[in-house]
């Protein structure tokens, strides 16, 4: 992450502004705010139904805000035609809590998949084998290339998910619950994996999780999403040692 001493604006790749959104009486955001920086990993932590998938799906253009603005990559997405939105989406990567791979396809074919769709973004002397092989070997899985989503491990199947995020060399990548439904020694090897990727690729990251273990070693800064709003910001240190109740309550064992 860029020294707090030398940020600027143009080091800010997202950010949502005064974000509201309801659904009848219930207001699900109401003047939620978030700034990711180049190269951060920034954790939210929210309450089941505190509002954490309704402001990814607004990030991405799944559903109309009520009010407020997303800037991702300096775009206002609120402004942006159908075309438009499609070609920012590729820069945004999004690790699906279920891994989300598809059952019917081998794991050359799923990463495949999103390479069809977005074939201008790559050299045409860069072949789809080279960019699969790349993405697998960097979660270390380059010889499950040709195995069916069925034959791998829970853990296996996050690494292949890890990888198809990563094929299209994204600049924002959104997780969503990484370590859900891992045990404890498979969940820390896919944290220890997604620092080192982000070293590696260079991403800015969004981690939404209920893992305080994953928070700690992972965030560079935390968000926690309580009544809708971005109540407290700061380090897992800063958070995990303040007194206020509502905060106190994500760090009790």
């Amino acid at each position: 992450m860029i020294p707090k001493t030398h940020i600027t604006q143009k080091d800010i790749v997202l950010q949502i502004k005064d974000l509201q959104k309801s659904f009848g009486d219930n207001h699900v955001l109401n003047g939620f705010n978030l700034t990711l920086y180049q190269g951060e990993n920034l954790v939210i932590m929210g309450k089941s139904g505190s509002g954490k998938s309704v402001m990814i799906k607004c990030l991405v253009g799944l559903m109309e805000a009520d009010s407020g603005s997303i800037s991702v990559m300096h775009k206002d997405i609120t402004k942006l035609n159908q075309s438009a939105l499609d070609i920012l989406r590729a820069d945004i990567g999004f690790l699906f809590q279920g891994s989300a791979l598809y059952d019917s396809m081998t794991v050359r074919e799923n990463l495949e998949f999103p390479l069809r769709r977005h074939s201008k973004r790559f050299n045409k002397n860069t072949t789809t084998d080279t960019l699969v092989i790349e993405a697998l070997q960097s979660v270390g899985l380059e010889s499950a290339i040709d195995l069916m989503p069925s034959e791998l491990s829970g853990g296996m199947k996050k690494r292949v998910a890890i990888a198809r995020t990563l094929i299209l060399k994204p600049k924002i990548i959104l997780y969503d619950e990484p370590t859900s439904g891992l045990d404890p020694i498979t969940a820390k090897e896919i944290i220890l994996l997604m620092k080192k990727l982000q070293k590696q690729y260079g991403t800015s990251s969004l981690i939404i999780t209920h893992d305080v273990d994953c928070a700690r070693v992972i965030s560079d800064r935390m968000l926690l999403l309580i009544d809708g709003k971005d109540y407290a910001v700061g380090t897992f240190l800063e958070l995990s040692k303040n007194e206020d109740p509502k905060i106190k309550a994500f760090f009790k064992n």
